[in-house]
Protein backbone atom coordinates (compact mmCIF):
# COMPACT_ATOMS: atom_id res chain seq x y z
CA UNK A 1 0.00 0.00 0.00
CA UNK A 2 0.98 3.63 -0.32
CA UNK A 3 1.90 5.66 2.76
CA UNK A 4 -1.69 6.94 3.15
CA UNK A 5 -3.02 3.36 3.06
CA UNK A 6 -4.45 3.55 -0.47
CA UNK A 7 -4.01 0.77 -3.00
CA UNK A 8 -1.62 1.76 -5.82
CA UNK A 9 -3.03 1.84 -9.35
CA UNK A 10 -2.75 -1.54 -11.05
CA UNK A 11 -0.31 -1.48 -13.95
CA UNK A 12 -0.87 -3.72 -16.94
CA UNK A 13 2.65 -3.20 -18.18
CA UNK A 14 4.60 -6.34 -17.19
CA UNK A 15 6.77 -5.68 -14.15
CA UNK A 16 9.91 -6.78 -15.97
CA UNK A 17 9.32 -4.26 -18.78
CA UNK A 18 8.48 -1.53 -16.29
CA UNK A 19 11.78 -2.30 -14.58
CA UNK A 20 13.84 -2.69 -17.78
CA UNK A 21 12.24 -1.18 -20.92
CA UNK A 22 13.10 -2.49 -24.40
CA UNK A 23 16.26 -1.07 -25.94
CA UNK A 24 16.24 1.22 -28.95
CA UNK A 25 18.61 1.26 -31.88
CA UNK A 26 18.70 -2.48 -32.56
CA UNK A 27 16.37 -2.52 -35.58
CA UNK A 28 17.61 -2.15 -39.16
CA UNK A 29 16.14 -1.91 -42.64
CA UNK A 30 15.22 -5.12 -44.45
CA UNK A 31 17.98 -6.37 -46.79
CA UNK A 32 17.17 -8.06 -50.06
CA UNK A 33 19.01 -11.31 -49.33
CA UNK A 34 20.49 -13.42 -46.56
CA UNK A 35 21.26 -17.05 -45.79
CA UNK A 36 18.61 -17.65 -43.12
CA UNK A 37 15.44 -15.74 -42.27
CA UNK A 38 14.25 -16.22 -38.70
CA UNK A 39 10.62 -15.37 -37.97
CA UNK A 40 10.34 -14.31 -34.32
CA UNK A 41 12.76 -12.56 -31.97
CA UNK A 42 12.14 -14.44 -28.74
CA UNK A 43 14.64 -16.72 -27.05
CA UNK A 44 14.34 -19.31 -29.83
CA UNK A 45 15.04 -16.94 -32.69
CA UNK A 46 17.77 -15.04 -30.87
CA UNK A 47 19.61 -18.16 -29.72
CA UNK A 48 19.41 -19.59 -33.25
CA UNK A 49 20.68 -16.33 -34.73
CA UNK A 50 23.60 -16.29 -32.28
CA UNK A 51 24.81 -19.71 -33.43
CA UNK A 52 24.16 -19.07 -37.11
CA UNK A 53 26.06 -15.78 -37.15
CA UNK A 54 28.95 -17.41 -35.30
CA UNK A 55 29.01 -20.02 -38.09
CA UNK A 56 29.36 -17.31 -40.72
CA UNK A 57 25.76 -17.16 -41.91
CA UNK A 58 23.97 -13.97 -42.87
CA UNK A 59 20.83 -13.81 -40.72
CA UNK A 60 17.72 -11.64 -40.82
CA UNK A 61 15.28 -11.74 -37.88
CA UNK A 62 11.73 -10.65 -38.69
CA UNK A 63 9.68 -9.52 -35.70
CA UNK A 64 6.01 -8.55 -35.96
CA UNK A 65 6.22 -6.36 -32.85
CA UNK A 66 9.11 -5.09 -30.80
CA UNK A 67 12.12 -7.23 -29.99
CA UNK A 68 11.24 -10.18 -27.73
CA UNK A 69 7.77 -8.73 -27.28
CA UNK A 70 6.12 -12.11 -26.77
CA UNK A 71 6.54 -14.31 -23.71
CA UNK A 72 10.33 -14.16 -23.74
CA UNK A 73 10.60 -10.78 -21.98
CA UNK A 74 7.64 -11.12 -19.60
CA UNK A 75 7.66 -14.68 -18.21
CA UNK A 76 8.43 -15.54 -14.59
CA UNK A 77 12.16 -15.90 -15.27
CA UNK A 78 12.35 -19.45 -13.94
CA UNK A 79 15.07 -21.57 -15.54
CA UNK A 80 14.57 -25.30 -15.05
CA UNK A 81 15.47 -28.67 -16.55
CA UNK A 82 12.89 -31.28 -17.62
CA UNK A 83 9.97 -30.96 -20.03
CA UNK A 84 6.29 -30.37 -19.38
CA UNK A 85 5.49 -34.04 -20.05
CA UNK A 86 8.01 -35.06 -17.42
CA UNK A 87 11.01 -37.22 -18.24
CA UNK A 88 9.64 -40.11 -16.15
CA UNK A 89 6.60 -40.19 -18.45
CA UNK A 90 8.88 -39.92 -21.49
CA UNK A 91 10.71 -43.02 -20.24
CA UNK A 92 7.43 -44.97 -20.07
CA UNK A 93 6.21 -43.78 -23.46
CA UNK A 94 9.43 -43.59 -25.51
CA UNK A 95 11.96 -45.70 -23.61
CA UNK A 96 14.87 -44.98 -21.31
CA UNK A 97 17.30 -44.12 -24.09
CA UNK A 98 15.10 -41.28 -25.36
CA UNK A 99 14.35 -40.14 -21.82
CA UNK A 100 18.06 -39.97 -21.06
CA UNK A 101 18.76 -37.92 -24.20
CA UNK A 102 15.99 -35.47 -23.39
CA UNK A 103 16.96 -35.15 -19.74
CA UNK A 104 20.59 -34.51 -20.60
CA UNK A 105 19.51 -31.91 -23.15
CA UNK A 106 17.37 -30.07 -20.60
CA UNK A 107 20.26 -29.99 -18.11
CA UNK A 108 22.49 -28.60 -20.85
CA UNK A 109 19.77 -26.05 -21.56
CA UNK A 110 20.13 -24.56 -18.08
CA UNK A 111 23.90 -24.50 -18.51
CA UNK A 112 23.53 -22.78 -21.89
CA UNK A 113 21.48 -19.95 -20.40
CA UNK A 114 24.22 -19.42 -17.83
CA UNK A 115 26.93 -19.63 -20.50
CA UNK A 116 25.22 -17.09 -22.76
CA UNK A 117 24.60 -14.64 -19.94
CA UNK A 118 28.25 -14.93 -18.89
CA UNK A 119 30.02 -14.90 -22.27
CA UNK A 120 27.82 -12.16 -23.73
CA UNK A 121 28.12 -9.99 -20.62
CA UNK A 122 24.35 -9.90 -20.05
CA UNK A 123 23.36 -8.50 -16.65
CA UNK A 124 20.42 -10.88 -16.39
CA UNK A 125 20.52 -11.42 -12.63
CA UNK A 126 21.06 -15.15 -13.18
CA UNK A 127 21.22 -17.05 -9.89
CA UNK A 128 21.27 -20.86 -9.61
CA UNK A 129 19.23 -20.92 -6.42
CA UNK A 130 17.42 -24.19 -7.14
CA UNK A 131 13.72 -24.86 -7.22
CA UNK A 132 11.07 -26.93 -5.52
CA UNK A 133 7.72 -28.51 -6.35
CA UNK A 134 5.11 -28.28 -3.60
CA UNK A 135 2.15 -30.44 -2.68
CA UNK A 136 -0.68 -29.94 -0.20
CA UNK A 137 -1.18 -33.71 0.15
CA UNK A 138 0.71 -35.67 2.81
CA UNK A 139 -0.23 -38.90 1.01
CA UNK A 140 1.87 -37.76 -1.96
CA UNK A 141 5.13 -38.11 -0.03
CA UNK A 142 5.76 -41.80 -0.93
CA UNK A 143 5.34 -40.98 -4.63
CA UNK A 144 7.75 -38.05 -4.29
CA UNK A 145 10.33 -40.32 -2.68
CA UNK A 146 9.90 -42.85 -5.48
CA UNK A 147 10.43 -40.04 -8.01
CA UNK A 148 13.51 -38.80 -6.20
CA UNK A 149 14.99 -42.32 -6.12
CA UNK A 150 14.29 -42.75 -9.85
CA UNK A 151 16.02 -39.50 -10.78
CA UNK A 152 19.02 -40.43 -8.64
CA UNK A 153 19.39 -43.93 -10.07
CA UNK A 154 18.38 -43.38 -13.70
CA UNK A 155 19.45 -39.79 -14.41
CA UNK A 156 22.16 -39.26 -11.80
CA UNK A 157 20.22 -36.24 -10.59
CA UNK A 158 20.02 -35.79 -6.82
CA UNK A 159 16.86 -34.33 -5.29
CA UNK A 160 15.58 -34.07 -1.73
CA UNK A 161 12.08 -34.73 -0.41
CA UNK A 162 11.01 -32.88 2.73
CA UNK A 163 7.84 -33.49 4.70
CA UNK A 164 5.73 -31.42 7.12
CA UNK A 165 8.48 -31.20 9.72
CA UNK A 166 10.84 -29.42 7.29
CA UNK A 167 8.52 -27.65 4.88
CA UNK A 168 9.19 -24.25 6.46
CA UNK A 169 12.74 -24.55 5.10
CA UNK A 170 11.24 -24.40 1.60
CA UNK A 171 8.16 -22.19 1.88
CA UNK A 172 6.67 -20.11 4.68
CA UNK A 173 3.14 -21.46 4.30
CA UNK A 174 1.11 -23.93 6.36
CA UNK A 175 -0.78 -24.94 3.24
CA UNK A 176 1.87 -27.35 1.95
CA UNK A 177 2.71 -30.77 3.32
CA UNK A 178 5.80 -31.68 1.33
CA UNK A 179 8.23 -30.57 -1.34
CA UNK A 180 10.77 -32.05 -3.72
CA UNK A 181 13.84 -29.84 -3.91
CA UNK A 182 15.86 -29.74 -7.13
CA UNK A 183 19.31 -28.14 -7.32
CA UNK A 184 19.80 -27.44 -11.03
CA UNK A 185 17.47 -24.56 -11.75
CA UNK A 186 17.46 -20.90 -10.92
CA UNK A 187 16.03 -17.54 -11.80
CA UNK A 188 16.82 -14.49 -13.87
CA UNK A 189 15.33 -11.21 -15.08
CA UNK A 190 13.69 -12.32 -18.36
CA UNK A 191 13.64 -8.90 -20.00
CA UNK A 192 17.29 -8.24 -19.23
CA UNK A 193 18.20 -11.66 -20.61
CA UNK A 194 16.10 -11.30 -23.77
CA UNK A 195 17.16 -7.76 -24.58
CA UNK A 196 20.78 -8.49 -23.72
CA UNK A 197 20.76 -11.49 -26.03
CA UNK A 198 19.20 -9.39 -28.80
CA UNK A 199 21.90 -6.74 -28.42
CA UNK A 200 24.62 -9.41 -28.54
CA UNK A 201 23.16 -10.94 -31.70
CA UNK A 202 22.97 -7.58 -33.46
CA UNK A 203 26.54 -6.77 -32.43
CA UNK A 204 27.62 -10.07 -33.95
CA UNK A 205 26.13 -9.12 -37.31
CA UNK A 206 22.51 -10.32 -37.43
CA UNK A 207 19.94 -7.93 -38.92
CA UNK A 208 16.90 -7.39 -36.70
CA UNK A 209 13.78 -5.93 -38.32
CA UNK A 210 11.21 -4.92 -35.72
CA UNK A 211 7.56 -4.30 -36.63
CA UNK A 212 8.13 -6.33 -39.79
CA UNK A 213 5.80 -9.34 -39.85
CA UNK A 214 6.35 -12.16 -42.31
CA UNK A 215 3.17 -12.15 -44.40
CA UNK A 216 3.82 -14.78 -47.05
CA UNK A 217 6.47 -17.21 -48.10
CA UNK A 218 6.94 -18.67 -51.58
CA UNK A 219 9.56 -20.86 -53.25
CA UNK A 220 11.42 -19.26 -56.14
CA UNK A 221 13.97 -21.59 -57.68
CA UNK A 222 16.37 -22.65 -54.94
CA UNK A 223 15.37 -19.77 -52.65
CA UNK A 224 12.55 -18.95 -50.29
CA UNK A 225 11.06 -15.49 -50.73
CA UNK A 226 9.55 -13.96 -47.60
CA UNK A 227 7.22 -11.02 -48.13
CA UNK A 228 6.70 -8.33 -45.49
CA UNK A 229 4.87 -4.98 -45.46
CA UNK A 230 8.17 -3.19 -46.19
CA UNK A 231 9.61 -5.45 -48.87
CA UNK A 232 10.89 -8.92 -49.65
CA UNK A 233 13.90 -10.92 -48.51
CA UNK A 234 15.34 -14.04 -50.14
CA UNK A 235 17.02 -16.82 -48.19
CA UNK A 236 18.16 -20.41 -48.55
CA UNK A 237 16.38 -21.42 -45.34
CA UNK A 238 13.70 -20.09 -43.00
CA UNK A 239 13.27 -20.81 -39.30
CA UNK A 240 9.83 -20.21 -37.81
CA UNK A 241 10.41 -19.39 -34.14
CA UNK A 242 6.99 -18.13 -33.06
CA UNK A 243 5.94 -20.83 -30.55
CA UNK A 244 2.56 -19.91 -29.01
CA UNK A 245 2.08 -17.06 -31.48
CA UNK A 246 2.43 -19.29 -34.55
CA UNK A 247 0.08 -18.28 -37.36
CA UNK A 248 -0.56 -19.46 -40.91
CA UNK A 249 2.77 -18.57 -42.55
CA UNK A 250 3.51 -22.30 -42.90
CA UNK A 251 0.33 -24.27 -43.70
CA UNK A 252 -0.45 -26.84 -41.04
CA UNK A 253 2.05 -25.61 -38.47
CA UNK A 254 -0.53 -23.78 -36.37
CA UNK A 255 -2.29 -27.09 -35.75
CA UNK A 256 0.87 -28.48 -34.13
CA UNK A 257 0.94 -25.99 -31.24
CA UNK A 258 -1.78 -24.72 -28.89
CA UNK A 259 -1.61 -21.12 -27.62
CA UNK A 260 -2.23 -21.17 -23.87
CA UNK A 261 -2.58 -18.17 -21.60
CA UNK A 262 -0.43 -17.76 -18.52
CA UNK A 263 -1.07 -14.90 -16.10
CA UNK A 264 1.16 -13.17 -13.57
CA UNK A 265 0.76 -10.63 -10.78
CA UNK A 266 3.44 -8.89 -8.72
CA UNK A 267 3.11 -7.27 -5.32
CA UNK A 268 4.62 -4.13 -3.93
CA UNK A 269 8.10 -4.69 -2.42
CA UNK A 270 8.07 -6.72 0.80
CA UNK A 271 10.30 -6.21 3.82
CA UNK A 272 13.39 -8.37 3.29
CA UNK A 273 12.79 -10.41 6.45
CA UNK A 274 9.22 -11.24 5.37
CA UNK A 275 10.31 -12.15 1.82
CA UNK A 276 12.97 -14.51 3.17
CA UNK A 277 10.51 -16.13 5.57
CA UNK A 278 7.97 -16.76 2.78
CA UNK A 279 10.49 -18.06 0.24
CA UNK A 280 13.67 -19.08 2.08
CA UNK A 281 16.79 -19.02 -0.04
CA UNK A 282 14.93 -17.37 -2.93
CA UNK A 283 14.14 -20.69 -4.67
CA UNK A 284 11.82 -20.93 -7.66
CA UNK A 285 8.60 -22.62 -6.44
CA UNK A 286 5.57 -24.19 -8.08
CA UNK A 287 2.62 -26.37 -7.09
CA UNK A 288 2.45 -29.88 -8.50
CA UNK A 289 -0.94 -29.53 -10.20
CA UNK A 290 -2.25 -29.48 -13.74
CA UNK A 291 -3.45 -25.88 -13.26
CA UNK A 292 -0.31 -25.03 -11.38
CA UNK A 293 0.66 -21.91 -9.45
CA UNK A 294 4.26 -20.72 -9.58
CA UNK A 295 5.92 -18.07 -7.47
CA UNK A 296 9.25 -16.46 -6.68
CA UNK A 297 10.84 -13.32 -5.31
CA UNK A 298 11.86 -10.56 -7.70
CA UNK A 299 15.26 -8.86 -7.30
CA UNK A 300 13.64 -6.13 -5.18
CA UNK A 301 11.75 -8.67 -3.01
CA UNK A 302 8.30 -8.41 -4.49
CA UNK A 303 6.31 -11.63 -4.65
CA UNK A 304 5.66 -12.74 -8.22
CA UNK A 305 2.83 -15.25 -8.51
CA UNK A 306 1.42 -16.70 -11.69
CA UNK A 307 -0.52 -19.59 -13.06
CA UNK A 308 -2.82 -21.20 -15.59
CA UNK A 309 -6.07 -20.27 -13.85
CA UNK A 310 -7.59 -19.79 -17.32
CA UNK A 311 -5.97 -21.56 -20.24
CA UNK A 312 -7.36 -19.08 -22.75
CA UNK A 313 -5.32 -16.11 -23.91
CA UNK A 314 -6.35 -12.46 -23.68
CA UNK A 315 -8.35 -12.65 -20.45
CA UNK A 316 -9.28 -9.57 -18.41
CA UNK A 317 -6.23 -8.52 -16.40
CA UNK A 318 -8.20 -6.96 -13.54
CA UNK A 319 -10.07 -10.24 -13.06
CA UNK A 320 -6.79 -12.11 -13.38
CA UNK A 321 -5.21 -9.99 -10.66
CA UNK A 322 -8.17 -10.67 -8.38
CA UNK A 323 -7.90 -14.44 -8.94
CA UNK A 324 -4.17 -14.42 -8.34
CA UNK A 325 -4.62 -12.28 -5.21
CA UNK A 326 -7.06 -14.84 -3.78
CA UNK A 327 -4.59 -17.61 -4.50
CA UNK A 328 -1.74 -15.58 -3.00
CA UNK A 329 -3.65 -15.03 0.24
CA UNK A 330 -4.61 -18.72 0.40
CA UNK A 331 -0.91 -19.57 0.32
CA UNK A 332 0.40 -16.60 2.30
CA UNK A 333 -2.24 -15.15 4.66
CA UNK A 334 0.35 -12.61 5.85
CA UNK A 335 -0.01 -10.86 2.50
CA UNK A 336 -3.73 -10.10 2.85
CA UNK A 337 -3.05 -6.35 3.07
CA UNK A 338 -0.22 -6.27 0.52
CA UNK A 339 -1.01 -4.51 -2.74
CA UNK A 340 -0.76 -5.99 -6.23
CA UNK A 341 1.03 -3.46 -8.44
CA UNK A 342 1.31 -5.24 -11.82
CA UNK A 343 -0.92 -7.73 -13.65
CA UNK A 344 -0.25 -9.13 -17.11
CA UNK A 345 -0.56 -12.19 -19.28
CA UNK A 346 1.39 -13.98 -21.96
CA UNK A 347 1.03 -16.79 -24.45
CA UNK A 348 2.94 -20.03 -24.14
CA UNK A 349 3.05 -22.83 -26.70
CA UNK A 350 1.85 -26.31 -25.72
CA UNK A 351 1.78 -29.42 -27.90
CA UNK A 352 -0.64 -32.31 -27.59
CA UNK A 353 2.09 -34.58 -26.23
CA UNK A 354 3.43 -31.84 -23.91
CA UNK A 355 6.88 -32.09 -25.49
CA UNK A 356 8.92 -29.53 -27.46
CA UNK A 357 9.64 -30.34 -31.09
CA UNK A 358 12.05 -29.49 -33.86
CA UNK A 359 10.69 -30.08 -37.34
CA UNK A 360 11.25 -29.38 -40.99
CA UNK A 361 8.90 -28.74 -43.90
CA UNK A 362 11.06 -28.51 -47.00
CA UNK A 363 13.54 -25.68 -46.41
CA UNK A 364 11.45 -24.33 -43.53
CA UNK A 365 12.50 -25.30 -40.03
CA UNK A 366 10.54 -24.80 -36.83
CA UNK A 367 10.86 -25.40 -33.12
CA UNK A 368 8.09 -24.87 -30.59
CA UNK A 369 6.05 -26.30 -27.70
CA UNK A 370 8.02 -25.51 -24.54
CA UNK A 371 4.98 -25.74 -22.26
CA UNK A 372 6.13 -23.15 -19.73
CA UNK A 373 9.78 -24.26 -19.66
CA UNK A 374 10.74 -21.77 -22.32
CA UNK A 375 13.63 -19.84 -20.82
CA UNK A 376 15.90 -22.86 -20.91
CA UNK A 377 14.26 -24.95 -23.64
CA UNK A 378 13.71 -22.16 -26.16
CA UNK A 379 17.32 -21.07 -25.74
CA UNK A 380 18.57 -24.62 -26.18
CA UNK A 381 16.31 -25.68 -29.06
CA UNK A 382 17.03 -22.41 -30.85
CA UNK A 383 20.73 -23.20 -30.63
CA UNK A 384 20.13 -26.83 -31.59
CA UNK A 385 17.98 -26.13 -34.65
CA UNK A 386 20.65 -23.68 -35.82
CA UNK A 387 23.11 -26.56 -35.63
CA UNK A 388 20.80 -28.64 -37.77
CA UNK A 389 20.52 -25.84 -40.34
CA UNK A 390 24.31 -25.46 -40.57
CA UNK A 391 24.90 -29.22 -40.53
CA UNK A 392 27.01 -29.00 -37.36
CA UNK A 393 24.48 -31.23 -35.57
CA UNK A 394 23.50 -34.56 -37.11
CA UNK A 395 20.30 -35.17 -35.17
CA UNK A 396 18.25 -34.01 -32.21
CA UNK A 397 15.97 -36.09 -29.98
CA UNK A 398 13.42 -33.29 -30.29
CA UNK A 399 13.39 -33.85 -34.06
CA UNK A 400 12.93 -37.63 -33.95
CA UNK A 401 9.91 -37.57 -31.62
CA UNK A 402 6.54 -37.89 -33.42
CA UNK A 403 4.77 -34.52 -33.48
CA UNK A 404 1.04 -35.19 -33.10
CA UNK A 405 -1.97 -33.01 -33.69
CA UNK A 406 -5.70 -33.78 -33.40
CA UNK A 407 -8.37 -33.91 -36.06
CA UNK A 408 -10.63 -31.54 -34.10
CA UNK A 409 -8.02 -28.75 -33.88
CA UNK A 410 -8.04 -26.57 -36.96
CA UNK A 411 -7.40 -22.89 -36.23
CA UNK A 412 -8.72 -22.01 -32.79
CA UNK A 413 -8.35 -24.00 -29.53
CA UNK A 414 -12.06 -23.99 -28.69
CA UNK A 415 -11.54 -26.88 -26.28
CA UNK A 416 -9.43 -24.97 -23.72
CA UNK A 417 -12.30 -23.96 -21.36
CA UNK A 418 -13.44 -27.58 -21.10
CA UNK A 419 -9.85 -28.72 -20.56
CA UNK A 420 -9.34 -26.16 -17.79
CA UNK A 421 -12.55 -27.25 -16.05
CA UNK A 422 -11.54 -30.92 -16.23
CA UNK A 423 -8.02 -30.24 -14.98
CA UNK A 424 -9.50 -28.25 -12.09
CA UNK A 425 -11.63 -31.24 -11.09
CA UNK A 426 -8.62 -33.56 -11.23
CA UNK A 427 -6.56 -31.13 -9.13
CA UNK A 428 -9.28 -30.94 -6.49
CA UNK A 429 -9.48 -34.72 -6.41
CA UNK A 430 -5.70 -34.96 -6.10
CA UNK A 431 -5.28 -37.00 -9.28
Amino acid sequence: MTQDGAQPQLAHVPFWIDDHPPPSGLSSNLPARCDVVIVGSGYTGLAAARRLVRSGHRVVILEAGGVASGASSVNAGMVSPDVKRGVMTVAREHGMAMAGEIWNATERAVDLVEEIATTEGIDAGWDRVGMAGLTERPDAIPALRTEAAWFESEMGYPTEVVGPDQIEEVVGSDRFAAAIIEPAGGGLHPARYAFGLAAAVVRAGAVLCEHTPALEMVTTGSDLLVRTPVGEVRAASVLVATNGLTGDLVPGLRRRVIPVGSYIAVTEPLPGELAERLIPGNRMLWTMQRLLTYFRRTPDDRLLLGGRHDLRTGRNLVDSAAKLRRRMVEIFPDLAEVAITHSWGGTIGVTFDLLPHIGRMGDVWYTLGYGGHGVALATYLGDEVAGRITGETDASPFETLPHPTKWYYRRHPWFLPAAAAWYGVLDRLGR
